[in-house]
């Protein structure tokens, strides 16, 4: 199991590098977006799956399962949502105001 989410997480790394060479705008923040689910996925499957009881104080001393990487990932998932959402807002401006979304024609002139 552990094999098959390093493979999808190379080929999800793999996706979003393409993604942000691009020189299309819209290409670039879903290769960042690509990126983040990614990273997620490589937290949780270094954390890995354990199995326990809950870490109460009161409850006998047995292993008990470790809450902060389902934490830390579901926090990155919201941040990185709202930061997208957010940039995807910024591109359309720009979309409006240049007319264009290519990287090369929003640098401006050659003389600058």
């Amino acid at each position: 199991m552990e094999t098959l989410m390093i493979l999808l997480i190379g080929v999800l790394i793999t996706v979003a590098t393409y993604l942000i060479l691009s020189k299309n705008l819209i290409r670039v923040i879903l290769g960042t977006a690509v990126l983040s689910h990614a990273v997620h996925l490589l937290i949780l499957t270094i954390a890995g799956v354990k199995k326990g009881n809950v870490p109460l104080l009161k409850e006998a001393e047995a292993p008990y399962t470790d809450a902060l990487p389902q934490a830390l990932i579901l926090t990155a998932i919201v941040i990185s949502f709202a930061v997208t959402a957010f940039v995807l807002v910024l591109a359309y401006r720009t979309y409006q105001s240049n007319g264009t979304d290519d990287l090369e024609g929003l640098r401006g002139p050659e003389n600058e």
